[in-house]
């Protein structure tokens, strides 16, 4: 074992070492001031010394991840997101005693010496060869800071973050020759204001105000004497010195600092020992990150925006730019929901359909001519715990933002489409079709648009009952739904004009596949989606022209500059006339026909009923000029369920049909997000009427329970469309009282 020379000096071996290590950095140091950059940050290497003069902007004004906040459209507060929970302030609003406290523990030379403190760095390595290890760091505040620069830039990547804080001498040159280079250019009391705001003070909050959030409750210019030095003291070991969890290894190391400040002479010895007298007394605020956080039922709103972001090319044009901006964060970002319509539509999705439910409701609500979002609500509470029967999973939506892959057959909630497309034809309301309760349509009537036949054998389409037979013209085959009229209309429009129209109103399947030229399309067998049925019929409320759906209103970034949002685009879909026609038509349906439960009875309104084969969809999308609202009802989760002889809601029901659950679900929404006071009426034009027969009893139709969705024949192809194996099933009889497969979209109420 080496002996200590008299005098307690050093041995022979251990001047050595010492000797070496001072040689080896001092070499090192000398180096970095001839070697290339090298790094992360855009730190890259550069091929010639020249580079040295440089410093890279992101060591000026580190992109710091910071925290997003979503409002509303009247600026409330939606929700708070962010990877790293951050505020970045400027250093007149950090409390002195903050700024005094992190640089006499962390640094206490940092106003004497430069990017390096070779003094600091002897002393060092004096104690750490004494005492065997690692005993005193070296490193000042602006090599921490760079250090930490790298390490931001690392975000969450294990991979980056170990090569951004690896012990070897090559990060070591490169830390000190950055340092060097901040040093010169940025003065110290920018570097501390960096500093404060990039640092992790434990407990999720990065920089000081959110550190003093966090413990505190206050902000970072508000801090007490003990409550600086309690922050500047988590810095060293974040876990360690965690006050929530270790109070007395807190209390210690928040006395150090305070002893050091006593020491450096920031403040005096009585000072010291008044504040060192003073318990811990903490306020935690707990970190409200996320979606999951949002008001009124609006995480699902506040995915979509998420997703908007990430998906949309005016935030990027890569995905990896889209997620970036996303991660740094700092955005304030507008949106279009508004409060009120979202208090109502969360009520009414969880007024009918409970969270436990087999089943899910979902609600969502569109502003006619602007195509603005204003709600979207669920049964289900947005989150990842399943045993409280949440669910991230957006219904209102398609697949890539977040919903399902296709979407839902809509049922009769078509027809209005199908009619539209026959009024632009120059077909007149007063059409009017004799049919039996089943029809057989031939095959070469259905052409698609490319001049093919859409179909490779008759088609046999079946009304919900045996009793739906007679004559029946527009308005009044809409107010019934019925099956067979709106074959016959489609086969004398053409399917081709027929899914134009659908294009033209926005009618898109949830997986953004191109809408198939399919003929049972008139009675909803193809998928969409709430959010897209809702615009779509505020193309009727807007006499024609439909609105792409929006989000977002405005953004600005974290440092106040605007960014540019996607804008609503509008195009003229249908002639006013039509639209016109088809908003008094859909009235007969809240009036006299299958969506009577939905009705308002204090300003115009218009909707329709739909429900699929076997009740596995319900559906009623309606509007009034002002307000576009669609409600479906369905199962979400696992294998599609027939809606027979169910509870939901704490109410029995022996079939659910779109008038009699989602029609009310729909009259709450629509109640309590329209304006008392504010009641636009309807375009009124004369809608010619036909030859009417077959309904002895005019009322017998009033909120029946079947909504008339059949496609026909169980052996009808239908190409493109992706439904159930009995979609096209259950006209071969009678199933008491009901036509077995009548899944293929259609009108209950």
């Amino acid at each position: 074992m080496p002996k200590k020379r008299s005098g307690g000096g050093l041995t022979t071996t251990q001047q050595a070492a010492k000797f070496l290590g001072v040689a080896a950095l001092s070499g090192a140091v000398l180096a970095g001031i001839a070697l290339p950059a090298a790094g992360a940050l855009g730190l890259a290497a550069k091929g010639t010394v020249e580079g040295f003069d440089e410093i890279p902007a992101n060591l000026k004004t580190p992109p710091l991840s910071q925290r997003t906040t979503i409002l509303d459209a009247d600026g409330g507060s939606i929700a708070t997101v962010y990877s790293r929970d951050r505020t970045v302030v400027p250093l007149k609003d950090i409390s002195p005693y903050m700024q005094n406290a992190i640089v006499a523990i962390e640094d206490s030379r940092f106003y004497e010496h430069g990017a390096v403190d070779l003094k600091g760095i002897l002393r060092a390595m004096n104690r750490n060869v004494q005492s065997g290890g690692t005993a005193e760091g070296a490193s000042t505040l602006t090599q921490q800071y760079v250090k930490n620069v790298f390490v931001e830039e690392a975000g969450d990547d294990p991979e980056k973050v170990a090569e951004a804080t690896q012990q070897t001498l090559g990060r070591k040159v490169r830390e000190l020759k950055y340092a060097i280079q901040v040093e010169e250019e940025l003065g110290k009391k920018k570097i501390l204001e960096n500093y404060l705001n990039i640092t992790f003070f434990g407990q999720q909050a990065y920089g000081v105000e959110a550190a003093s959030q966090r413990y505190f409750s206050k902000h970072a210019k508000d801090l007490k004497l003990e409550e600086a030095a309690l922050l500047a003291g988590i810095v060293q070991s974040p876990t360690r010195y965690d006050p929530v969890n270790d109070e007395e290894e807190a209390t210690k190391r928040r006395n150090t600092v305070l002893a050091r400040m006593a020491a450096t002479g920031s403040i005096s010895q009585a000072e010291a020992d008044k504040a060192m007298a003073t318990p811990i007394k903490l306020k935690v605020k707990t970190p409200q990150n996320g979606c999951i956080t949002a008001v009124s039922g609006a995480g699902f709103f506040c995915d979509y925006v998420r997703k908007v972001i990430l998906n949309d090319p005016a935030f990027g044009k890569t995905s990896e730019d889209r997620s970036k901006l996303w991660n740094l964060g700092g955005l304030t970002i507008k949106t279009t929901l508004s409060p009120r319509a979202q208090e109502a539509a969360n009520e009414a999705a969880t007024a009918k359909v409970n969270k436990d439910d087999k089943v899910a409701a979902s609600v969502v609500q569109v502003e006619p001519g602007t195509g603005k979002i204003l709600s979207m609500g669920q049964s289900r509470p947005y989150g990842l715990d399943q045993k409280k029967h949440e669910t991230v999973l957006n219904l209102a939506v398609g697949s890539a933002m977040g919903g399902s892959t296709y979407g839902f057959q809509v049922g009769s909630t078509f027809k209005p489409i199908t009619a539209a497309a026959a009024l632009e034809k120059g077909i007149s309301p007063a059409q009017s079709f004799s049919t039996d309760h089943e029809v057989t349509l031939e095959q070469r009537s259905f052409t698609t648009c490319s001049g093919a036949i859409a179909m490779d054998k008759d088609w046999l389409v079946g009304n919900e009952t045996d009793e739906e037979k007679g004559t029946w013209d527009m308005t009044s085959a809409l107010g019934k739904s019925i099956n067979t009229y709106f074959a016959k209309l489609e086969q004398k429009a053409g399917l081709c004009d027929t899914v134009k129209m659908a294009k033209k109103v926005g009618y898109a399947r949830g997986d953004g596949t191109p809408v198939p030229e399919a003929p049972a399309i008139t009675l909803g067998g193809v998928e969409s989606t709430p959010l897209g049925m809702a615009a779509t019929y505020a193309t009727f409320a807007n006499r024609g022209t439909y609105c792409t759906p929006i989000a977002i209103q405005s953004i600005t970034d974290a440092n106040g500059k605007k960014l540019a949002v996607p804008k609503s685009e509008c195009s003229q879909a249908m002639s006013e006339k039509t639209a016109d026609t088809i908003n008094q038509m859909l009235k007969g349906v809240v009036e006299d026909g299958t969506g009577t439960a939905a009705g308002l009875s204090d300003r115009d309104n218009a909707g329709k009923t739909g429900t699929t084969n076997d009740r596995k969809d319900a559906w009623f999308v309606g509007y009034t000029p002002n307000l576009s609202t669609a409600v479906w009802v369905g199962a979400d989760i696992g294998k599609k369920i027939p809606m027979y002889d169910i509870n939901i809601g704490g109410q029995y029901y022996d079939k659910v049909c779109g008038g009699c659950l989602p029609g009310p679900i729909w009259k709450i929404a629509m109640t309590g997000a329209l304006d008392a006071g504010e009641t636009p009426s309807f375009n009124t034009v004369d809608v010619p009427r036909g030859e009417e027969k077959g309904d002895k009893d005019k009322d017998k139709n009033k909120g029946r329970d079947g909504d008339g969705d059949d496609t026909g024949d169980d052996s009808t192809p239908t190409p493109g469309i992706t439904v159930l194996p009995d979609f096209l099933g259950g006209n071969q009889g009678n199933q008491g009282g009901r036509r077995g497969g009548q899944d293929a979209g259609g009108n209950g109420p």
